[in-house]
């Protein structure tokens, strides 16, 4: 749906930012790994494709609201940087697949890296309510680009920190502390949100181990509801035939296995479509 929200809170948090905007339609039909598409610019702006922005948080108050985190990287954020409360912004979602819950309680490893960090809170309260145990690993490049380090120490069983420079936690990637924390918390599943290589990575080591990822993936997406093509990704189905999907709607979550990263970019000859037309199958 699309709504017209208020800015109620602006803040920072280490190197990103963070608005809390009320939107009581959204908020209310949001499940994890859900994001919203965002207006940028204002009314008379030349930006006209809108920015993806993941939630982190939603609550019941004043009929509901959603944290959106991000980084600026470019206009469009840069100017949803500088909104102040009792701003308006107009969003458009819950939108995408959400995170697949287990039916049965089982013991989860949740990785993130960077602000993709923020959609695995929400995945955490969901998983706990069932029963499930949580462990963290997240990662950046420096301490200041570690997102919810103390919010995961709080609710997880353990949190495993790393740094890229060393400032805090073990020094490296999420990837060189994973097989670790798979290995002691005995995981049966892995949920992952984080650039596309490191989604490879991760990915990887959860096929090395045999249990399955959800992997939410970080594609630029300048519609958000199918229509623009632009963050179309190589995935296998089902029946075995590679398909381009639309990381927006058949997303942003994916089964890992199943994502041809090493692909991503391209129209792999073999797609439905391209001029090999097979199929690949998984092993």
């Amino acid at each position: 749906m699309q709504v017209t929200g208020t800015v109620l809170t602006t803040r920072r948090v280490d190197a990103y930012h963070a608005l809390t905007v009320v939107a009581p339609g959204i908020a209310e039909r949001y499940r994890p790994g859900h994001f919203v598409s965002v207006a940028v610019g204002g009314p008379h702006t030349s930006m006209v494709t809108r920015r993806a922005l993941s939630i982190h948080d939603v609550k019941a108050d004043y009929g509901g609201t959603v944290e959106l985190v991000f980084t600026t990287r470019g206009p469009g954020t840069a100017w949803l940087a500088e909104r102040r409360a009792r701003d308006t912004l107009d969003l458009v979602g819950p939108l995408g697949r959400p995170f697949p819950l287990p039916r049965d309680p089982a013991h989860c490893v949740l990785v993130g890296s960077e602000y993709g960090s923020a959609v695995l809170f929400p995945l955490a309260d969901a998983l706990l309510a069932r029963g499930c145990r949580v462990d963290f690993v997240l990662g950046g490049a420096g301490a200041e680009r570690v997102f919810g380090a103390m919010r995961a120490r709080r609710m997880a069983t353990t949190t495993t920190l790393t740094t890229e420079d060393g400032s805090l936690g073990l020094r490296g990637k999420v990837t060189d502390a994973l097989p670790s924390v798979i290995a002691d918390t005995r995981a049966d599943v892995v949920y992952a949100c984080a650039p596309m290589e490191t989604l490879r990575s991760v990915t990887a080591v959860a096929m090395e181990f045999d249990i399955p990822v959800q992997a939410a993936v970080e594609e630029s997406m300048a519609c958000g509801i199918g229509v623009c093509m632009t963050c179309v990704l190589p995935v296998i189905g089902d029946d075995g035939a590679t398909r381009m999907v639309r990381a927006c709607v058949e997303g942003p979550v994916f089964r890992g296995e199943r994502v041809r990263f090493e692909d991503v970019g391209t129209i792999p000859f073999d797609a439905l479509g391209a001029p090999g037309g097979g199929a690949r199958h998984v092993s």
